[in-house]
């Protein structure tokens, strides 16, 4: 596969002519979700579920189909009768030649007051996880592990934990919009040297095969 980090918390994956895009947000290029064949969110919070980045993709493209969690397929099953997909922890399933396993029902505590809405990720063909806002632990190997390094709900010793208990081949940073150039280095040399796996950075547009 080729994986192309858009802005944020956005990946896109592509092979053998399909694409698949996770968490088109509004943190993330107007264009995100286009061409995709497979769209997923992994919650509603809105750097990760942008209405008219989703119908912009679906409208451009009469095949593809969303998978989602229920409070997002139910804004956008109406407009696209069969086309949007519940889908919740333990799940899998087949799209345009992917195979999607669902792992992770919550998002992170961002405070004990704050409600905790539900959050999935998904591994991608039993080697990219994308967790969206949890530090979920699918409890299957895992080769590429999408890391949210930056968060209100985080802080860089969990990540650090967080890469250690997955033990991924490799890491690559996700969900760093929050983080200024200036302070990337730190988190660098600190998951390099102390996350136990090969750690990754690639700027928006940029892309690495699988």
């Amino acid at each position: 596969m080729k994986l192309t980090k858009r802005l944020h918390s956005c990946v896109q994956l592509e092979k053998d002519g399909r694409t698949l895009v996770i968490d088109p947000g509004a943190f993330s290029e107007p264009d995100a979700g286009l061409g995709a064949d497979v769209l997923l969110v992994t919650h509603e919070h809105p750097d990760h579920f942008e209405e008219g980045r989703l119908r912009a993709a679906l409208d451009a493209n009469p095949a593809a189909g969303l998978w989602t969690l229920d409070s997002v397929a139910r804004l956008l099953a109406p407009a696209y009768p069969g086309r949007v997909h519940t889908v919740g922890h333990g799940d899998a399933f087949t799209a345009a030649g992917f195979e999607v396993a669902v792992h992770g029902e919550l998002h992170a505590v961002i405070h004990p007051d704050m409600p905790r809405v539900t959050n999935v990720g998904y591994l991608v063909d039993g080697s990219v996880f994308h967790p969206g806002d949890a530090l979920t632990v699918p409890g299957v190997p895992v080769d590429t592990l999408m890391l949210p390094v930056h968060a209100p709900w985080n802080k860089i010793a969990e990540v650090i934990d967080y890469v250690r208990e997955v033990a991924p081949r490799r890491a690559v940073d996700i969900h760093d919009a929050y983080l200024a150039d200036l302070a990337r280095p730190i988190y660098d040399r600190a998951l390099e040297s102390l996350g136990g796996a090969d750690h990754a950075r690639l700027t928006a547009g940029a892309s690495t095969e699988l």
